[in-house]
């Protein structure tokens, strides 16, 4: 049995089941990397999204800077007839790990809105912010290092 041909034909099928049954380990521990914070409804193989916050925003023509300082997080309202009397919530979602996201409520301040908070700016969020009744929302990505973002409708193409 010093034929090297054998080793091939017993130890090729037997790391191709351990590679196997390695990403199948692998895949069930990191979770759905698919995260949606949106309220989806199913109806059949159809997922429905509520888009009438979007719609509100853009008929409003609704765009808003998101600034993260070291300090604080500001929102500066750019375009559209943005509320200034009452808080708005934001949600700063992390693109794969919920555990990481947070909301943050912002009451108004000279310029637009503030919360005295620390975001990390070593990976991507997916920033939301809207009133506390939802009646609308803007939404944008905060890049990896950036401190600032414009904020928008979903349905508007920039």
């Amino acid at each position: 049995m010093r034929e090297p041909m054998v080793w091939l034909v017993w130890g090729l099928p037997a790391a191709s089941v351990v590679a196997g049954v390695l990403l199948v380990v692998s895949a069930v521990r990191s979770g759905g990397a698919d995260e949606v914070t949106d309220k989806v409804q199913r109806r059949a193989q159809i997922q429905v999204s509520e888009l009438g916050p979007d719609q509100r925003a853009s008929a409003m023509k609704l765009a808003v800077i998101l600034r993260i300082g070291p300090e604080s997080i500001d929102v500066l309202p750019v375009s559209g007839d943005v509320p200034r009397a009452q808080p708005l919530v934001l949600d700063l979602n992390h693109p794969t790990d919920s555990t990481r996201d947070q909301r943050l409520v912002l009451q108004p301040s000279n310029h637009g809105w503030s919360v005295p908070a620390k975001a990390e700016i070593d990976h991507d969020w997916i920033a939301r912010l809207g009133p506390t009744d939802g009646a609308w929302r803007v939404l944008g990505r905060v890049q990896t290092g950036g401190h600032a973002v414009r904020l928008g409708s979903a349905l508007d193409v920039n």
